[in-house]
This record gives C-alpha cells, structure tokens and sequence, in this order.
C-alpha cells in the first residue's frame, strides 16, 4: 500500500514503523473474515483492513473526527487478523500508533474521559483494586451489571511451595489476578515445585503495563515496564532464575514486546530485551517437562472430564502457542470437547468489556455458545480476563487450565 507520511510523523520512529506497515498490506481483505467486530456490524471501517485505511489517512495528514476514533475504539485488538494476513501486516502496532495519534487530535471528553482515567489510574495499581474487590464481593448484589460481572466470588488459593530447588523462576502477580484469582499463580507454583521448579514473586513488580498502554497512555505503560524490569534485574544479573514466566497470556504479550517498547530508550532498552527473551507462557513451561509430568500424572486420573478450552486471543494471535494447552489437558486425562469458531475473541480484550458493553457481551453470548455445544461440564482459559469475562455470562464453571492440572496432580479443588 503506497502513501505519502504527513512531516509531523513521516522521520519518526513511530512513522518509519508505520510506514513499514502500510507497505507490507496488500489489501487482499482476508483479515476482514476473521475479524469479529466486523462480523458483528458489517461495516468495512469495523474491519481491519478499513481502520488500515483510517490510520493511513490521519497520518498522511486528513482530518480526524470522532468517527475516526469510534471505528478505532471498537476494535479488540484480538489480532486474529495478523493471524490471518498473508502479508504480516503487524496491524496491533500500526493501531496503537494510529489511536495514539487520535487521542491527541481528538480529546475526549465527559463521561468518557473520565471512565478511562479511572481505568488507568485504579486497575494497575494492585493494592488499591484489591481493596476496591474485596468492598465489591460485600456489596456484590447491589452493584450495576456491568460491574458486578466483574466481581467473582473469592476462592481460597492454597499454599504456595516454598523456593527449594536449584531451578527457579519468577512469576508475574500482575494487577487484578491477585484480588480475582490468586489460585492461579499458587496453582502454577505447585505444579512447577513438582517438577523440581520454584516459582517465586518479586516484590517491586506489578502491572505489566498493558492497561495504560492501550488506553493511549503509552508513556504511562512504558514506566509500568521499567518498574518490572528494574524488580526484576538484580536476579536475572546475578543469574539466578531461568525464566519469568506468565500465567496471563495478556500479560505474556506485553512483557513480550517490552524490547520494542523501550528500543529507543538508551537506559532500558538492553534490559528490556533480555526481559523478553526471559518470557515464558506457563504452558511453554509445563510442555517442555510433558514426559516428566506425565510420569507424575500416571495412576492419579480420575473420571474424564468434559472440558471446553477457550483458547484467549492473546494466546493463539498474540504468543502465537496454539494446540500446546490442549495436548497438556488431555495427557492429564481430561476429555477435550470441539469449540466452533475458536479463533474468536471472547470478547473480553482487557478493558474493552467496560467500555464497549454492548459489543462485548454480544461476543461473550457467541463465545458460550461455541464452548457449550460439546457439552461441556468445565471452560478452561488461559487469562484472567477472559476468565472472568466468560464466568459472569455462566453457570459452568470457568478456570485457568494450570488449576485443572494441579488438581489432577496435587489433589486440590478446581
């Protein structure tokens, strides 16, 4: 796709990066297939390819507007559609330069400025929402709809191994999976510890940064990034763990970007890099010690249970691990039943479920829909977002599939 960069973006890294982008789309349209807010509305410019044409104009120099923005805020960035492209059009960061972009061209205001400010400002910080939760759960049945989806019963999240072998790890707490579900990095510890792997938490880390980054405070989610990097360091330095690993796959991406992120900061950006290569999907993990885990599992399974894995999108499009939980879940003898249209986002994306209500639950209705026809008594996930997104459209109980592996092998509840 040829253009012509406007002189306010066109020397710019952001601006090369774009440009690079754009050349490399054809505009076949098959991304607008698998695109599911463009199945939901019809539109061309709810697709991808059309917001490629949007972000192609406004940086060329054309006027913005708020139908610009609008069309640009209903996309999940799911990017089933990078999936899909046969060119690799990275279009994930070609629409967080464009929105970035709009969002300087076109301040919100009202009602929706303010509901985006308390998003960046209350979700990252992981003490302030723990509160904020654990005040919701009192007053659950009296909150609006929309909020008290949100609000997930408390479960207990068992002991946590303490550090005992040589191998060891870091995990990430994040934001909001300490308050909602600290069951999963517990869960994940204890199948790492019988694997001979500890699994620890750094303190000084906390939201990977993807909240304020993709709510176009971008600088706001590159300073979330050098605060895990600079927890992180002394030990990565001195070459005691071998991994950090991810029990959310929306954080997974991001903490896998954070080289590109902070290529252009001289103080960061080695660090980074070596941040990112250090990343690892708890699945990545666990399949790399099937044979052991397998040994472990043999003569502890139970009756087979029918399990739906809703593969999230930043899993299958953004990590781009694909089949690997399945295969885990089976050998711990659960039974895996088909999910129609699997590539589909759930509808969650994050913060999308608050600000996009309607076309969010819309998605969540398909999702359900997909996972129960195998008849299904158990969804598994692999992110505390869809996680919890799909649990408040179900009575089916929703986990992270680690949960399911560590009641197999350690005894504990799903």
């Amino acid at each position: 796709m040829q253009t012509q960069l406007a002189d306010f973006i066109k020397d710019t890294p952001e601006g090369r990066e774009a440009e690079a982008i754009l050349r490399a789309c054809v505009h076949c349209g098959f991304c607008t297939a698998t695109c599911p807010t463009y199945q939901l509305l019809g539109d061309e410019l709810d697709g991808p390819r059309g917001r490629i044409y949007l972000v192609k104009q406004l940086l060329e120099g054309h006027d913005v507007t708020e139908k610009t923005r609008l069309h640009l805020d209903r996309c999940l960035t799911c990017r089933s559609c990078e999936s899909t492209c046969p060119s690799g059009v990275h279009y994930s960061r070609l629409a967080d330069i464009g929105r970035n972009v709009v969002e300087q061209r076109v301040p919100r205001r009202g009602a929706d400025r303010a509901a985006r400010w308390a998003l960046r400002e209350f979700v990252p910080r992981a003490g302030l929402f723990g509160a904020a939760m654990k005040a919701g759960r009192l007053v659950r049945r009296f909150l609006p709809e929309t909020l008290r989806d949100k609000v997930p019963a408390a479960r207990p999240a068992g002991p946590w191994p303490a550090a005992r072998h040589a191998r060891r790890m870091i995990a990430l707490a994040g934001c909001v999976q300490p308050a909602m579900a600290p069951s999963i990095n517990a869960a994940t510890a204890r199948v790492l510890d019988a694997l001979d792997i500890s699994l620890v938490e750094v303190a000084g880390a906390g939201c990977c940064g993807a909240v304020r980054y993709h709510l176009n405070d971008q600088e706001g989610g590159r300073q979330d990034a050098r605060r895990n990097i600079d927890a992180w360091w002394p030990a990565i330095e001195r070459g005691e763990i071998e991994a950090i690993v991810m029990t959310a796959s929306g954080c997974g991406v991001q903490v896998k970007d954070y080289g590109h992120l902070l290529a252009q900061d001289p103080a960061y950006a080695e660090r980074a890099a070596r941040v990112e290569a250090l990343t690892r999907d708890v699945s990545e993990i666990v399949a790399a010690e099937h044979d052991r885990l397998a040994t472990l599992l043999k003569g502890r399974r139970s009756e087979p249970i029918a399990v739906a894995f809703q593969a999230p999108c930043t899993l299958q499009h953004g990590l781009r691990i694909r089949g690997v939980v399945e295969g885990l879940l089976a050998a711990a003898g659960f039974s895996l039943t088909p999910v129609r249209d699997g590539h589909l986002c759930c509808g969650s994306a994050g913060t999308y479920s608050l600000l996009q209500p309607e076309l969010s639950h819309r998605l969540r209705e398909d999702k359900l829909a997909a996972l129960g026809e195998g008849g299904a008594t158990l969804i598994a996930s692999a992110n505390i977002g869809c996680i919890s997104h799909l649990q408040a459209g179900t009575a089916t109980r929703v986990r992270h599939w680690i949960e399911l592996i560590d009641s197999r092998l350690n005894g504990f509840p799903i």
